[in-house]
């Protein structure tokens, strides 16, 4: 299936996930400062705080003892981007965060290949349960995690950067 992007055609098929090394802090930067100017809401940081960041603070955010990054890819243009890592108080499980998918490539099955390269790291690292953050009102973002097999747990919290937007808990058990 193909679908038009403006200037680029994109196809679930050519639509390519890759996970990111160090060497790729430059990449991670970029995609991440977009999704934070396009979506502002979905995030625990904003996008001034991350403007602010060094190169060595980019390049320590990639170690790879700082869990998965990875980036979904239509040709050359980075669409998608996708972190999970492994929170202390969790009790080994991972968290998805970071999602994002360009507004041009959302409806079109990027979202779930990052979702699932998540979910294949951390099952692949032995961790019983990857958890995640959804903000309220971001309904289409709910529907994706709904068929990845998340589920809501009923925790909320305050969204970090606005106390009046709550963000609802949701898993997803992972096979032993």
């Amino acid at each position: 299936m193909t679908y038009d992007l403006g200037n680029e055609e994109m196809s679930i098929r050519t639509t390519e996930v890759r996970r990111l090394s160090p060497e790729d802090w430059a990449l991670f930067r970029d995609v991440r400062l977009e999704a934070l100017a396009e979506s502002p809401d979905a995030f625990s940081s904003t996008l001034e705080r991350e403007q602010a960041y060094d190169e060595e603070h980019w390049r320590d955010w990639m170690r790879p003892e700082r869990g998965l990054k990875a980036v979904a890819r239509a040709g050359e243009t980075a669409v998608g981007l996708v972190g999970g890592w492994l929170p202390e108080d969790r009790g080994g499980a991972v968290e998805l965060y970071s999602m994002w998918v360009s507004p041009a490539a959302r409806e079109r099955g990027v979202g779930a290949l990052l979702v699932e390269e998540v979910v294949a790291w951390a099952a692949a690292e032995g961790h019983p349960v990857v958890e995640l953050w959804v903000v309220d009102g971001n309904d289409q973002a709910e529907r994706l995690y709904a068929r990845s097999g998340f589920t809501m747990t009923g925790e909320t919290q305050p969204h970090p950067n606005d106390p009046g937007l709550r963000e609802r808990l949701m898993i997803r058990p992972l096979d032993s």
